[in-house]
């Protein structure tokens, strides 16, 4: 169950944004400045001050994952206040190398994963897992995930992001609703991939990620409130079928992505403290004098 945080957000809605660790200048594609305090060194609690949810990222990447280990995912429990979850991406070497095949040893290495992050799981700070799979991964590849979903053990939330348009089936939807397991919508600059903004519900909780619409680098992107109207209609829709939602912002250059989850917050009709109201305040100035990520009119 999600939990709420404070008094401003639905108990069925989380909002956040996809990672907290960009300790750089804005000007490196950080955050610093733009939403931490110069001298703030602690990112995470912080962000978690602001946030009731985060997308864990860097665990996806081999070179990363290979060296976490159970007391990382305590650490992050301890970390954080309570109603607090994380989003976790499946380790690239599940979802790229191995394409979820089990006769590669994908499900025991998903099994082995699910190990190291259990502390999440105990303290009640695990959100969804997320599978994002690579562009490669195409429908011609339907017998591996049908397989690997039958092994999933149950009692977690997950979500599967597809980046391939020959996705774009009833099999595919039907094969995720059979095993309560979210189609990822997304919003991203490859009109090849503009099926994924449907208000699609597969499983009885959902999962957005809006990456940005940088065709360039797609993460470098500031929306506008007018681009992100359609999401709030969206967001309706899918409240009616769905126990739970969970809204990240992946266009994480220089804070872009802070701005716009508080943004999209107050355009759900949650009043932000006045704290929140400060901070968000404080880094549509900044942006808008120095103009550090790109947006529909730049």
């Amino acid at each position: 169950m999600c939990i709420q945080l404070g008094t401003e957000l639905n108990a069925q809605i989380q909002i956040g944004c996809s990672g907290w660790n960009y300790p750089d200048p804005p000007s490196k594609g950080g955050w610093k400045g733009v939403f931490y305090p110069e001298n703030e060194t602690r990112l995470l609690r912080y962000y978690s001050h602001y946030f009731n949810t985060a997308e864990f990222d860097a665990i996806f990447y081999e070179r990363f994952y290979n060296d976490m280990k159970p007391g990382l995912f305590y650490g992050l429990s301890r970390a954080t206040p309570e109603g607090f979850q994380f989003s976790l991406k499946v380790p690239e070497t599940i979802t790229h190398k191995k394409k979820l095949s089990v006769s590669e040893g994908a499900s025991s290495d998903f099994q082995a994963y699910l190990d190291r992050i259990s502390p999440l799981k105990k303290y009640n700070k695990l959100g969804a897992i997320l599978f994002q799979m690579p562009p490669w991964f195409t429908v011609d590849d339907f017998r591996k995930i049908e397989g690997f979903l039958q092994l999933l053990p149950r009692e977690y939330d997950y979500a599967v992001e597809f980046r391939h348009e020959s996705w774009e089936t009833e099999g595919a939807l039907e094969l995720l609703e059979q095993h309560n397991i979210a189609s990822v919508l997304t919003d991203s600059p490859d009109p090849k991939l503009k099926y994924l903004s449907n208000p699609v519900v597969t499983a009885d909780h959902s999962f957005i990620r809006l990456h940005g619409r940088n065709k360039g680098y797609w993460y470098n992107y500031l929306y506008s409130k007018e681009e992100l109207e359609p999401w709030v209609a969206k967001v309706n829709e899918i409240s009616s079928k769905a126990k739970r939602m969970r809204i990240y912002f992946n266009n994480h250059y220089a804070g872009a992505a802070v701005i716009n989850a508080l943004q999209f917050k107050e355009m759900l009709g949650n009043e932000l403290s006045e704290e929140k109201k400060q901070a968000l305040q404080h880094a549509e100035q900044y942006c808008s004098v120095h103009n550090p990520a790109k947006s529909a009119r730049t």
